[in-house]
């Protein structure tokens, strides 16, 4: 009977074993989990730029009855057009021309052998290049001048005025994402604090992507064609909290 007793009380001891075994297991799991909680936050940077870089299209127009006529006032034009830069204090280094094309009307298949107007229509392109933002877009505003020499804008849409960029992204970036990084980690602690937690490492970060944008959202209007910029960025992080 001793002995039964013994056994019994074994294999009680046992059981009991077991199952604080288990219990302990249970709550490191759930300690574990808690540990594990996460929270993802975004930090903005941002900072006013000027372009330093500007480009003008320059399209006209000339017509003539014959290849000639068309060829001479297309040269009178483009002479009017350099003079104009010239004038404004553009080196010729600063602009070339970039392609001249030529249409004969007789050649177009829907002409049906008849003529509307003069034969043949040139049209020339002429690129300015200049880190002169402001002289550039001043030079814009007065491109009426080139009226009153004759010269014909192509209504082709490339003579909508200059386009301006901004190309010292590079040194501005480390500054914006330590920036953006320092507020997605204001924001995390406020969120830790308010939960009555406190954030640790860094799970996941995201740097997105660097933009350059006009200073001013103006609806229809090219982003590209305002001086006055800004570069932003936003970043995601997810950070581990603990109790």
């Amino acid at each position: 009977m001793t002995e039964r007793t013994n056994l019994l009380a074994a294999a009680g001891i046992l059981a009991l074993g077991i199952a604080f075994a288990g219990f302990s297991a249970g709550q490191s799991l759930v300690h574990s989990r808690l540990g594990f909680r996460t929270v993802t936050v975004k930090g903005l940077s941002e900072r006013p730029v000027k372009a330093d870089l500007g480009f003008w299209s320059i399209s006209f127009v000339a017509t003539g009855d014959s290849l000639e006529e068309a060829r001479q006032a297309l040269t009178t034009s483009e002479a009017a057009v350099k003079a104009f830069l010239t004038a404004r204090g553009f080196p010729a280094t600063a602009y070339q021309v970039q392609n001249i094309r030529v249409e004969d009307k007789l050649a177009n298949a829907y002409s049906n052998g008849g003529l509307n107007g003069p034969r043949y229509i040139l049209t020339e392109n002429l690129m300015v290049k200049t880190t002169e933002v402001d002289k550039l877009a001043e030079s814009s505003r007065n491109s009426g001048d080139l009226l009153k020499e004759g010269v014909v804008f192509a209504n082709d849409g490339s003579s909508s005025g200059p386009s301006f960029q901004f190309t010292g992204l590079n040194d501005l970036k480390g500054t914006l994402l330590t920036e953006a990084t320092q507020r997605a980690r204001e924001a995390a602690d406020k969120f830790a604090k308010e939960s009555g937690a406190k954030v640790g490492a860094i799970q996941n970060a995201n740097q997105g992507v660097i933009e350059v944008n006009p200073a001013v959202e103006i609806p229809d209007s090219p982003p590209d064609r305002q001086i006055d910029k800004k570069v932003r960025v936003v970043t995601t992080i997810t950070y581990f909290l603990k109790d």
